[in-house]
């Protein structure tokens, strides 16, 4: 017998309507209470749809206003001390402090330090943990969602971020004790959430735990079977199901997993490819198996999962995506832009639980033929359309070589005919690309895409916002601008929508972090660069100043990284595809005059597989892509990059094999952790440690700013030292942009006098 489940569904809204309800109440335009109620609708949205889709066991919780971790932060009452937090109910004031930071007279405070969700493009809060950390319920949320679930006709299961994968993902404040060492602290209060939601009627509870698929040490997954039995003794005849996803579930712990006295496992068989084994696997267990791909966009074979399926011997089991289809848009149905034949191979959120119903009517029913046959020719047109491939492309890759990859001088060399060329000051200002796209930027990119407003109209408004930017930089004394990319909506579809093999949706949203969404292009074919993509207002903008303006460009890792990529062929090949077309761009830019170059990799290192064994091969390919990008320039010519939430120091050797002749690395919420590595690695070349925080309305102090500096520059040559913010401006107003800028250059100027 096949039950279908959810493990998660996406929370933003179809039309992201908790996206425009959260920036409104952070505005002051809507009261809580109307956020609350966009909220409900959403959640009563989401279960209604997931039920009318012939999904049997919904899920509750998988809602959030800003992030799950954070929730699991406030569940669990680990607020750290400086968010001055009463120890009651936690408040949405001190949720939204500790997510964007707070800049009152009550409460100063940066926001908790954010990074990637495991290889997604998804972001989450890191906890906080003292040594002797408390922990207690602090927070009703998942409680009031069951029941408010409850009281609309759904039964649902509600999921809990597992405890081992909370502590192995939190980081402690002494930067020593090991997280884990609080599970015996931990324990009693997940013990107690479960009971409650067991005397709440709850049949069936979901632990996440995903950090299960990375290769553990020894002393953790000791720890498994006997967590879970503890969890199971406090869930009493509520059954559980363990989750796992993004990657095979690893061997030690899939065995600490089957010998505990849980009642279900989820295991990916997407990603997760030898989980396969565990099909066979004699157990009185129920096993989920994710069939459905819950982390891209492509429609199932259908006809291949019924196959995979029906390996599996066991009396009961459950069908379900891959992951929670949070990385996933909403429904295809909505989609106006994707051309026709493309669409036809596409299943977003709402199609991949038909998919799943199709998949439970057919083994357990005979189902409808039509239904598969449809399937699979859609199937077969995708494999076999003249739009997918280009043999041009193909050769070209062939033609890789050290000449390609490897710059005509070594950095120290190429840093002296910089330094001579350029003549900058100690402690260099620049920023990482954007500026604010405030709403007269928005309305007059939708207005042109409408046909509202002449392209001639719309590129004499773009002129004048960079001339203006421009200008702001000088009057700031910023000594490196940029033009302020009021022609890009984004860093990656911008590109995309110029690139052949790309093509994009109206209605493809999904959430990177809070209330930010992006709309990842799609990679369906050979990809090649026809035309120069930012020569013209790159060349536009060095004609308004005598300062340099660097030539802004996304690197292939990426484009890759960032878009829903076809999966009919290794990944390494898309990316040296993207790679060759910027490599194309990095040379028109150069020869037109600009001086310096900055090929932006923010996701190199969240490409990193979760198991160590495939790093060497995933950090060889991705190093070279994007120095096929960058190495085509002359010594005279500065290529910059720009990594964001780097935890790099297991991959320094790598960073350095880059060899950009800059790199500048977000590092303020870390408070200049991250620059720890350079204790022990010298690195090359030069280097901006981001000094204060765009993800926050918070302007800095200078003593802040300063106080980084002063610790950077313990562990950096301070000839090599950028001054920058962490990361892109673009979703920041204009005043709090000024304030912060003003600050930094005035704080780097005091640097240069010390």
């Amino acid at each position: 017998m096949i039950n279908t489940i959810s493990i998660g569904y996406p929370r933003i809204g179809p039309k992201r309507e908790l996206k425009k309800a959260l920036e409104s109440f952070w505005k002051g335009e809507i009261s809580e209470n109307d956020l609350n109620r966009v909220a409900q609708d959403l959640r009563k949205y989401n279960w209604e749809t997931q039920k009318k889709n012939g999904i049997d066991i919904l899920s509750s919780n998988d809602f959030s206003f800003y992030d799950q971790v954070l929730d699991m932060i406030c569940l669990l009452g680990a607020i750290p001390e400086r968010y001055k937090w009463d120890g009651n109910n936690v408040t949405s004031k001190t949720y939204f402090a500790m997510a964007r930071g707070s800049q009152t007279k009550e409460l100063d405070v940066g926001a908790l330090e954010m990074t990637k969700w495991f290889d997604t493009n998804y972001h989450y809060l890191v906890p906080e943990l003292k040594p002797d950390q408390n922990f207690k319920i602090s927070s009703d949320k998942i409680f009031k969602e069951f029941e408010e679930a409850k009281a609309l006709g759904f039964n649902t299961k509600p999921i809990l971020l597992g405890p081992i994968t909370f502590l192995m993902l939190s980081k402690s404040t002494d930067g020593k004790t090991n997280t884990l060492n609080l599970l015996d602290r931990i324990l009693p209060v997940y013990k107690d959430v479960i009971k409650k939601l067991v005397s709440l009627g709850a049949t069936w509870i979901q632990i996440d735990e995903p950090i299960l698929v990375k290769g553990l040490e020894s002393n953790v997954i000791a720890k498994v079977k006997s967590t879970l039995n503890e969890l199971k003794v406090a869930a009493g005849n509520t059954k559980v199901l363990v989750c796992t996803y993004f990657e095979d579930l690893e061997k030690n712990a899939a065995q600490e997993i089957f010998d505990s006295n849980v009642d279900a496992i989820h295991l990916d068989l997407v990603r997760g490819t030898n989980n396969k084994e565990y099909l066979t696997q004699k157990t009185n267990k129920i096993i989920s198996l994710g069939v459905v791909d819950g982390r891209n966009i492509w429609k199932s074979d259908l006809k291949a999962k019924i196959d995979l399926i029906k390996k599996h011997q066991g009396n009961e089991v459950f069908i379900s995506s891959s992951c929670p289809l949070l990385h996933t848009p909403y429904d295809l149905d909505n989609e106006t832009k994707v051309p026709a034949e493309i669409k036809r191979w596409l299943a977003f959120a709402k199609q991949k639980l038909a998919e799943l119903n199709v998949l439970k009517d057919n083994i357990n029913n005979g189902g409808s033929k039509s239904e598969l046959d449809k399937n699979q020719a859609d199937i077969k047109d995708r494999q076999t359309s003249t739009l997918i491939h280009d043999q041009q492309v193909k050769d070209r890759i062939k033609t890789i070589s050290k000449e390609i990859t490897n710059r005509k001088s070594v950095f120290a060399q190429r840093a002296e005919v910089q330094r001579k060329i350029f003549n900058l000051p100690a402690y260099p200002t620049t920023t990482i690309g954007s500026f604010p796209q405030t709403t007269d930027v928005r309305q007059a990119r939708a207005k042109f895409k409408k046909g509202e407003l002449s392209e001639a109209d719309y590129e004499k408004f773009l002129k004048e916002k960079t001339i203006d930017t421009i200008k702001k930089q000088e009057e700031l004394d910023i000594d490196v601008i940029v033009h302020g990319e009021f022609e890009r909506n984004d860093m990656v579809e911008y590109f995309g929508e110029q690139l052949k093999g790309f093509t994009f949706s109206s209605s493809g949203w999904v959430q990177s972090y809070g209330s930010r969404c992006v709309k990842p292009p799609i990679i369906f074919g050979n990809v090649s660069r026809p035309n120069a993509m930012t020569v013209k207002w790159s060349k536009f903008s060095q004609e308004q100043t005598k300062r340099i303006v660097k030539g802004m460009l996304t690197g292939p890792i990426t484009i890759l990284q960032w878009s829903f990529v076809r999966d009919d062929q290794p990944r390494k090949f898309t990316a040296q595809e993207i790679a060759f077309a910027i490599r194309d761009e990095v040379k028109d830019l150069e020869s037109n005059g600009i001086r310096m170059i900055q090929i932006d990799e923010p996701a190199l290192r969240e490409g990193l597989p979760l198991k160590r064994k495939d790093w060497n091969e995933y950090l060889k390919w991705s190093v070279e892509a994007f120095k096929i990008s960058a190495s085509v320039v002359k010594d005279e010519t500065q290529i910059h990059t720009h990594m964001c939430y780097a935890e790099f120091e297991d991959i320094i050797d790598s960073i350095a094999a880059l060899d950009a002749d800059v790199i500048s690395i977000e590092t303020s919420r870390s408070r200049m952790e991250l620059l720890k590595t350079f204790e022990k690695f010298k690195y090359p070349n030069e280097i901006g440690p981001g000094v204060y925080d765009i993800h926050s309305p918070r302007v800095p102090s200078k003593e802040e700013i300063k106080e980084l500096l002063v610790k950077a520059s313990k562990l950096i040559d301070t000839k090599k030292i950028w001054v920058n913010p962490d990361c892109g401006l673009k979703t920041r107003g204009w005043s709090e942009t000024i304030g912060a800028l003003k600050t930094m250059v005035d704080a780097a100027k005091e640097m240069r006098s010390n």
